[in-house]
């Protein structure tokens, strides 16, 4: 099995690669490099909140393209009344917001990429009343030609897949609300990733401790995997990806680790000390980016396991990191990044002249949309 480390203090990126450490001991963020070594960074999208509302948690985000692109909260928390001094715009900078129960709305919302607003699916805000909690994550196939729009709702047990337009609720994995183990049921889902033929991986999730597979249509092929820290064994599997070989890629979080399986659930390999990998997305140049929740950082590795590329620094400034959740880039290499924490959206557009190494890939091409 192969072996990737973070360690070491605030040195170089290229000094840490070359140097083992165990989990524990690696610090918050060892590296100096910043996001705005790289990128220039601005707030986005335009303020959508109900007036005398904030928007809650940002749990996830993806790019259609620059002139739709998908954004999930977890509702609107109400504003007091005067505000205190210290707010600056999100839940993050008044603790007393972040402690607030959300009132489900705007949950799903699409804006382009000036951060306009083009669309609020508020038609399907009831659906997450269920869980209480709000959706978790968003994505698309890239190889749907219908381009239908897959949410996770993690507290409510279900995966719902809606038309592009969100108009009309196409499928729903799972029970409103029931947990369980079974073909039929979630343990709290976090993502999901296709095969090319439809074929669907769902990682389940903060209660269960596996990967369930089903077929285009939503029927149970096989699921592997149970709570342990053993090859096959997850502590949290809260994000999934698979390459053009059809393996499939699991960030195994509370076990600070990926977990490397082929289709049918035969383990082939771990990186482990990656300190809690929350969300990855295998770029189209075949790389594994992942943003890691504790370190705050954006990490690239090749997909043998080997570190190549590290920055990122945690706080609430520009171009800082407070809990990355989602992320998602444009074609043209704009990266966007949601906070469940931090309860904001950056927008991440790169420098003229910025090494294109080091930017977040662009993700696999959507397929064409069918003809209306």
């Amino acid at each position: 099995m192969r072996v990737s480390f973070l360690t070491g203090v605030a040195v170089t990126a290229a000094a840490l690669l070359a140097s083992p450490a165990l989990t524990q001991d690696v610090p918050r963020n060892p590296y100096t490099q910043p996001s705005t070594a790289y990128y220039n960074v601005q707030t986005w999208p335009s303020d959508f909140a109900t007036p005398g509302y904030v928007r809650a948690s940002n749990s996830g985000i993806f790019v259609e393209s620059p002139d739709r692109i998908y954004l999930i909260t977890r509702g609107e928390v109400k504003l007091p009344n005067p505000l205190p001094p210290a707010f600056n715009g999100s839940i993050s900078s008044v603790p007393e917001l972040l402690r607030a129960k959300p009132e489900l709305r705007n949950c799903i919302i699409v804006a382009n990429a000036r951060g306009d607003v083009i669309e609020r699916w508020t038609q399907q805000d009831h659906l997450f009343a269920v869980g209480g909690r709000g959706p978790h994550r968003i994505k698309i196939s890239p190889y749907d030609p219908e381009r239908h729009v897959w949410v996770v709702d993690d507290s409510g047990q279900q995966i719902y897949e809606f038309t592009h337009d969100g108009s009309r609720l196409v499928m729903a994995l799972g029970e409103p609300g029931i947990p369980g183990s079974d073909e039929r049921h979630f343990g709290r889902p976090t993502d999901i990733a296709w095969l090319p033929d439809g074929t669907l991986f769902v990682a389940d999730g903060y209660a269960n401790s596996r990967i369930v597979k089903f077929d285009r249509n939503g029927k149970y092929l096989l699921s592997w995997g149970t709570k342990g820290s053993g090859p096959g064994q997850f502590n949290l599997p809260h994000g999934i990806d698979i390459d053009q070989n059809r393996r499939v890629y699991v960030a195994d979080a509370h076990n600070s680790r990926i977990q490397v399986f082929d289709e049918n659930g035969r383990f082939l390999d771990q990186w482990p000390n990656i300190w809690r990998p929350d969300v990855i997305m295998v770029s189209a140049d075949q790389h594994l980016w992942i943003a890691t929740g504790a370190t705050d950082m954006m990490l690239k590795y090749d997909l043998n396991g080997k570190l190549l590329e590290a920055w990122g620094s945690p706080g609430a400034g520009p171009g800082e990191f407070h809990d990355i959740h989602g992320f998602s880039v444009d074609a043209q290499g704009t990266f966007y990044a949601a906070e469940a924490a931090g309860g904001r959206t950056q927008k991440f557009t790169p420098k003229p002249g910025a090494d294109p190494a080091k930017l977040v890939g662009a993700p696999q091409p959507l397929m064409h949309m069918a003809a209306k």
